[in-house]
C-alpha cells in the first residue's frame, strides 16, 4: 500500500511581500510560506522582519529580509536583484506598503497629503518597475505569475476627510484593472484587494482628532477586520488554477455599511 504527499499549493513560487514588518504585510507573509512560498519581506524597520523571517523559519518555512524604502527606486531594483539571486525569479508580487493620514483638507495638511502620495503612489510605482520584468519572465517559464495590489473600499466609497488618501486608493484599484489588460496577455495575473476596516498599526498613524473619534466609533459599533482575513485573500487568488484571475476582492466587515 503506498501513501502520497500532499504538496503545498504554492510550492516552488517566491513572492515578495512590501509593507510586511507589521500588520496584513506580516500576516501575508506569514501565510504565503505555510503554502509553500519562498517568501521575500520589505519594510523599512530591519528589527521587524528580522523577527518575522525568524517565526517564519521556526514554522518550517523560508524567507529573506530586505530593509527597503519603497520611496527608493535604486533600493527596489537592487532588493529585486537580490531576490532573484538568492531565491529566483519573482513570480508573486503583494504591494502592500501604504499610510492613511485622513483629515479635512481645509486644514491644509499638505505634508501628510504628500506622504500618502509618495507613499501609496510613486512606492507602489516604484515596486512594480523594479519587479514587474520578473513576474513577466516567470509566468513565460511556468504559465502564470501574479501581482496583488493592497487598494482599499475607500477608492470606492465616500469618507469626508479621506480625500487625499481616497484619491490614492483609487489610483491602485484602476492602476490594477488596467495593468490587468496589458499583463494578462503575458499570463501575469493583477487583482486590488479592498478591505474595508482592518486593525492594524495604520490607525496608530492617525493625527487628526476627528478621524480618530470616528474610527474609535467604528470599533465599539463593529468587529474589525484582521491582518489574517487578508492574508487568505491573498493567498486564494494565488492558488487559484493559472487560467483563474479575480480582478477585484472587497472584505468587509460584517457590520461595516459602507
Amino acid at each position: 500500500m503506498t501513501t502520497s504527499t500532499q504538496t503545498a499549493p504554492l510550492t516552488g513560487r517566491v513572492a515578495v511581500v512590501t509593507g510586511a514588518s507589521s500588520g496584513i504585510g506580516a500576516a501575508t507573509a506569514k501565510r504565503l510560506a505555510t503554502s509553500g512560498a519562498q517568501v521575500a519581506v520589505l519594510a523599512r524597520r530591519a528589527d521587524r522582519l528580522e523577527t518575522l523571517v525568524k517565526e517564519i523559519e521556526q514554522a518550517g518555512g523560508t524567507a529573506l529580509a530586505l530593509p527597503v524604502d519603497v520611496t527608493d527606486a535604486a533600493a527596489l531594483r537592487a532588493a529585486a536583484e537580490r531576490i532573484a539571486d538568492e531565491l529566483g525569479t519573482v513570480d508573486l508580487l503583494f504591494t502592500n506598503a501604504g499610510v492613511m493620514l485622513p483629515a479635512p483638507v481645509e486644514e491644509l495638511p499638505v505634508e501628510q497629503w504628500q506622504h500618502q502620495i509618495d507613499l501609496n503612489i510613486t512606492g507602489l510605482m516604484n515596486t512594480i518597475g523594479a519587479f514587474v520584468p520578473q513576474l513577466i519572465a516567470a509566468a513565460a517559464d511556468k504559465g502564470v505569475a501574479d501581482l496583488v495590489n493592497t487598494s482599499s473600499i475607500a477608492a470606492q466609497n465616500i469618507f469626508p476627510n479621506f480625500a487625499v488618501y481616497s484619491g490614492t486608493k483609487a489610483y491602485v484599484t484602476h492602476l490594477s484593472r488596467t495593468l490587468r489588460a496589458e499583463l494578462g496577455a503575458k499570463d501575469v495575473r493583477v487583482s486590488a484587494i479592498e478591505p474595508g476596516i482592518v486593525g492594524t498599526e495604520l490607525q496608530s498613524h492617525v493625527t487628526d482628532a476627528g478621524a480618530r473619534d470616528w474610527l474609535d466609533g467604528s470599533k465599539q459599533a463593529m468587529t474589525w477586520l484582521e491582518p489574517e482575513d487578508i492574508a487568505e485573500a491573498v493567498a486564494f487568488l494565488a492558488e487559484q488554477p493559472a487560467r483563474v484571475n479575480l480582478q477585484q476582492i472587497t472584505i468587509m466587515p460584517t457590520r461595516q455599511p459602507s
